[in-house]
Formats: C-alpha cells, sequence, structure tokens
C-alpha cells in the first residue's frame, strides 16, 4: 500500500510538471470586470506574505502587549512548520492553468495542501482574540467577527487568485483550528518556559535550526524550505529576545491590561512613531544582514553572489535566512524597544 501511495505521487508529480512545461510558453491574459473583488483579494492574499508578518506582529509587540505577541509568534511558528511540511510530504498539485488563471507566480511551484495563507490567517486571527478577550474590555461579538472576516478574507483570496482548490483552503483552515485548539491548554505552560528557563536560548535555536536541515526533500527546488526558514528564523530571534527581555528590566509598553488605551491624537502619533521607528530599524537590519551572511557564505563556499542555484543549495540556503531572519526578530523584541525608550517612545 505505500508504495502504491508513493507511486501515485510521483506520477502526480510528474503530472505537474509536464503540464507546467507544456504552457510554459503561454501568457495568461485576462480582464478584470470588478476591481473591487481584485483589489481586495489581492490586499486580502498579501495578510499572508512576509510584508504583513513582519509589520503587524512587532507592531503587537511595541503597541499592544507582549504577552499577546509572544502567544502569536509560537503559535504562528508551529502552524506554519506544520503546515510547509505537510504540503511536501503529501505533494498535492496546485489548481491547472489553464483552466485557472494565476495571479500569482511565486509560489507557484509549490504544492497546494494545505493552504498555509488559509492556516497563518486562521491561527493568528483567533490566536489574538482567544488572548485578549480576558486580558480587555471589548464586545466578545465584535472580536470574534473580526477574526472571522479576516480569515474567510484570506481564505477566498486563495480561491481568486487561483493558487488553492476549495479542499485546500478548508483543509488549512480545520488543520489550523484543530492545533489551536489542541495547543491552548498549554499556552501558559509554553510561555512560562520560553521566559525562565535557562535552556530556552539555546534551543530556541537549535530545535529550529535542526527541524530546517531535516526538512523533506523534494525531487525539484521548492521556496517551501526557504519560507520555513524564515518563519522558524524570526520566531527563534524573537524567542530569545523575549527569553532576554525577561531576565533584565525591559522597557514596558502598557501598564495596565483592563482594557484598550484611550484612542486619542497623542497616543496615535505615539503609536505611530513607534511603528515606523521600528520598521525602519527591522528593514535595515534585515538588508545589512542579508548582504553580510550571504558574503561571507560565498567566500565559505566559494561560489559567485549572483548563482542562484548555489544559493539554493541546503548549506547556503538554511544558514542564510536563518540568520537573516533571527536577527530581524531579536531585534524588534530587544534592540527596537531599547530604542525606543532612548527616543522617548515610552
Amino acid at each position: 500500500m505505500p508504495s502504491q501511495l508513493e507511486g501515485e505521487r510521483d506520477y502526480c508529480t510528474l503530472l505537474v510538471l509536464n503540464y507546467a512545461e507544456l504552457f510554459q510558453g503561454c501568457v495568461q491574459k485576462y480582464v478584470v470586470k470588478n476591481y473591487f473583488y481584485y483589489y481586495l483579494f489581492k490586499f486580502s492574499a498579501a495578510l499572508g506574505e512576509e510584508i504583513f508578518y513582519i509589520t503587524f506582529l512587532p507592531f503587537i509587540y511595541w503597541n499592544i502587549d507582549h504577552s499577546v505577541s509572544r502567544r502569536m509568534i509560537i503559535i504562528w511558528s508551529i502552524v506554519m512548520y506544520i503546515g510547509q511540511v505537510s504540503k511536501d510530504i503529501l505533494k498535492w498539485p496546485r489548481p491547472l492553468s489553464p483552466p485557472v488563471v494565476k495571479l500569482e507566480m511565486r509560489t507557484d511551484a509549490e504544492y497546494g495542501m494545505p493552504s498555509t495563507h488559509a492556516m497563518a490567517a486562521t491561527a493568528i486571527s483567533f490566536s489574538f482574540f482567544i488572548t485578549t478577550m480576558n486580558q480587555y474590555k471589548y464586545p466578545f461579538e465584535l472580536g470574534l467577527m473580526a477574526a472571522f472576516v479576516f480569515s474567510t478574507l484570506v481564505c477566498l483570496s486563495r480561491l481568486y487568485t487561483g493558487m488553492h482548490t476549495v479542499l485546500d483552503v478548508i483543509g488549512g483552515a480545520l488543520i489550523s483550528a484543530v492545533l489551536l485548539v489542541l495547543l491552548y491548554p498549554m499556552w501558559d505552560s509554553i510561555d512560562h518556559v520560553l521566559l525562565t528557563s535557562p535552556f530556552c536560548p539555546l534551543l530556541s535555536i537549535a530545535v529550529p535550526l535542526l527541524l530546517c536541515y531535516n526538512y523533506p526533500k523534494l525531487d525539484y527546488y521548492s521556496p517551501t524550505r526557504g519560507d520555513t526558514t524564515t518563519i522558524l528564523g524570526a520566531g527563534a530571534g524573537a524567542t530569545v529576545g523575549f527569553w532576554l527581555n525577561n531576565q533584565y528590566v525591559t522597557p514596558a509598553y502598557v501598564g495596565s491590561n483592563t482594557g484598550f488605551p484611550l484612542v486619542t491624537s497623542t497616543t496615535v502619533v505615539l503609536m505611530l512613531a513607534r511603528f515606523f521607528v521600528g520598521l525602519l530599524v527591522i528593514l535595515l537590519t534585515r538588508q545589512l544582514m542579508k548582504n553580510v551572511v550571504l558574503r561571507v557564505l560565498c567566500y565559505c563556499y566559494m561560489f559567485p553572489i549572483a548563482d542562484l542555484d548555489a544559493r539554493r543549495r541546503l548549506e547556503v540556503e538554511v544558514p542564510y535566512k536563518f540568520v537573516t531572519y533571527s536577527s530581524v526578530g531579536f531585534t524588534a523584541t530587544v534592540i527596537v524597544p531599547l530604542l525606543h525608550e532612548l527616543l522617548g517612545l515610552i
């Protein structure tokens, strides 16, 4: 039975590759008849991309609550790792084009089941809702509706852009929901261990690195390993930052957990100042580390910096992505708060 399953998967993979080669020279043309839906779902699709993670998660940490951000980042890392690995184990192809029209091409080389956009949207929106509903005073129905609308928009965007089938999206959302239910009873325990255990920094780096280096191998290059390394790297760097902040006196952004801060013009300006200063530092860190780490790897493995195939090798891609984004995570949780304090933004 296992050999039969593997044979079917190999046949499925071969079919997808042959089909892609057949239509490689074809240029998809489409006419946008409803620009509202077009921009709505293009924007919603971006809510599952790096641009959203690198802005929204730090914003929560700097302006809302440390504990909320910690839980969201941990859940996001776990859910996304399971989703990415599941794709490359199941090897279910994405919808063929034609007949569907694909509005995105970057992730087209990945497999489709489950939709990690659906998983991430469900995990982030509902973990935020679950974490804040007992700490802040706001209407329960409003929070539930916001989480549902957010995750639904991202899920529907994957269908609109032609990147997933209905089954991919439903499967991703359900897997994420099950993981949330299973992990919820352990949230406080996990949080306590990550903040107090002396082994936290070592394990936060070693375990994700081990998972990245032992990522499932494919017959052809796919960006899933690089994306997974990016996520685990960011989570690892942030986790080390959480632990370090707990060991020493750290800048406090919020003083009370009974309700959201009163929204005034001063509060808005302060929050925006924190956000843009922090975002600038994060982007500079990301670009600096990308250049430095890549040049070090080029020197160590003796390949030109423009060699894309060499940069896709396991021994290059994993340290390149991991070191870069762990630096981003650490900067967001340690360096930026210190800078905020120095600038008087706290």
